[in-house]
């Protein structure tokens, strides 16, 4: 079980982009995706501002977002990197299962990462997660480089700070059909 102990959280700006984002998609008819909470169990709250200043993961969370798009089923993790190397340890076995499952259900799983120091935004289709999951676990590289990436998924911001990532899914779904 983890510890929290920060009121902080890593990749808040990036989730707040990304419900933005689903928000924008459900009012116009596109999506209905929910941000899955991570269960907690607060252990110390602050009584004047009733906030939880020490808490334990109650267990491991699957996904970040799950939802339909045109019913089609998604679920997808947002995930952020500082540098140019991804290091796998980010993403949880559980997770790999989960999403592995999710996609022989028909369901369609992906990360959304966004490459903080080149402020760029990647569609990962979860076979290419997989692909760089496998290598690691046969001995290889821990990790995947910027330039490993397929051109054809980063994302480009709109103006109004969305990610728009129903652009790189119909793109998956294309290479799904080949």
């Amino acid at each position: 079980m983890g510890t929290w102990t920060s009121r902080g959280l890593r990749g808040s700006v990036l989730e707040e982009m990304i419900n933005r984002t689903n928000e924008s998609y459900l009012a116009r008819g596109l999506a209905l995706i929910q941000k899955i909470p991570t269960p907690i169990t607060p252990i110390n709250i602050d009584k004047e501002t009733r906030h939880i200043t020490l808490a334990y993961f109650d267990q491991k969370s699957t996904v970040d977002y799950i939802g339909a798009v045109q019913g089609i089923p998604v679920c997808f993790d947002a995930k952020e990197c500082s540098v140019d190397t991804f290091t796998l340890q980010n993403i949880h076995p559980h997770q790999v299962a989960f999403m592995e499952n999710f996609e022989k259900q028909d369901g369609v799983a992906f990360f959304l990462i966004y490459f903080t120091g080149r402020d760029e935004y990647y569609y990962l289709p979860f076979r290419d997660l997989k692909v760089f999951w496998d290598r690691r676990e046969n001995g290889g590289r821990k990790s995947f480089r910027y330039d490993e990436l397929d051109e054809m998924y980063f994302i480009h911001q709109s103006v109004d700070g969305l990610v728009p990532y129903l652009e790189p899914l119909a793109l998956d779904l294309k290479q799904r059909e080949a």
